[in-house]
């Protein structure tokens, strides 16, 4: 029986899933952040070895009985010069040869489509896109929390700490996000957020980015600032989708299979109905929908890929019908 193990690393969770080539769920886990530039190499190791043994131990198997396994790690492939210890963290818990690393755009993608052609695009802790077609593979968006990740819940959260900070200086006008933010920290001053924000407690990327729900409270709440916040994601995911496709060279006239994953999407009103608006209303057209399987899901189905044995069709229905009823 062939067996494979899908790690989906995140910025806020990890998430490991072994399965046979029938689409059996033979062992599950779930950990914290697989982010190395917050937590530390050794954090990350432990963390995998940890996760994979527990996950192996349900299944009653040992690492040497794994056919292979899939490690998406967020940053993956942003540093070269930290590329090989990277792909050496999870050394310590798997037989070498039989696993690769990647980067965990991929685990989306895998999973939304099923391992088919079209782009999947990430709305999460960051924001990034990644699509196949015609032999082809391109990504766009993921450079990091300082100066990209547009449209990602860290992005929303920094974006409304800065307009909490005009509304208190008087350079915007006070909305309900003022508020908001005030009762949050239970803040006496305002300038006392800079205490709660550059402290230990926020100062963390996944941290910061669960600070997007409130600015989520107050568009909801008809802050009109804080919905241009979220017009503003809308079209920066929508321009990433684009610039995957034209580097993929898809033909204009194509309906090119698209893709969503992560949390921020579970915001309907405020993100995933505007953005569909926007892609429809765009030159280039997409066939959306919903995710097929969940990232974890998707690492598994490309360990079977990269193992040579990917799972068929049926396999895939009998694996998407086990993970629905997970409920995520």
């Amino acid at each position: 029986m062939k067996t494979f193990l899908g790690v989906d690393g995140g910025g806020s969770k990890t998430r490991f899933l072994l399965i046979d080539e029938h689409g059996k769920v033979l062992g599950t886990d779930s950990a914290g952040s697989a982010y190395h530039l917050e937590i530390g190499f050794e954090a990350l190791e432990a963390m995998l070895a940890h996760g994979i043994a527990n996950t192996l131990q349900q299944a009653g198997m040992t690492p040497a009985e794994l056919s292979f396994t899939f490690l998406g790690l967020p940053a993956y492939g942003e540093d070269r010069s930290l590329q090989a210890r990277l792909d050496a963290a999870p050394a310590a818990a798997l037989p070498g040869g039989r696993y690769r690393c990647g980067n965990d755009m991929v685990c989306g993608w895998a999973g939304a489509l099923a391992g088919s052609h079209g782009i999947n695009i990430v709305a999460g802790t960051g924001s990034i896109a990644y699509g196949e077609y015609g032999g082809r593979s391109a990504r766009a968006g993921g450079w990091g929390e300082l100066f990209s990740d547009e449209g990602s819940a860290h992005w929303l959260a920094r974006e409304g700490l800065r307009l909490f900070a005009r509304m208190s200086d008087g350079r915007s006008p006070r909305g309900p996000l003022h508020g908001i933010l005030r009762r949050h920290f239970s803040l006496e001053y305002d300038l006392d957020l800079c205490a709660a924000i550059y402290g230990k407690s926020t100062a963390q990327r996944s941290q910061l980015a669960q600070l997007s729900r409130l600015v989520a409270e107050a568009a909801s709440a008809g802050d009109p600032a804080a919905r241009a916040l979220f017009t503003q994601a809308v079209t920066e995911l929508a321009d990433i989708v684009d610039a995957v496709r034209d580097q993929l060279q898809v033909p204009a006239e194509l309906e090119l299979p698209l893709s969503y994953s992560g949390g921020l999407f579970q915001l309907r009103e405020l993100l995933l109905q505007p953005f569909v608006a926007a892609l429809a209303a765009r030159a280039r057209r997409y066939q959306l929908s919903a995710a097929r399987l969940p990232p974890d899901g998707g690492a598994a189905l490309h360990a079977a890929r990269l193992a040579g044995a990917p799972l068929s069709a049926r396999s895939i229905a009998a694996l998407e019908a086990q993970l629905a009823s997970r409920g995520d």
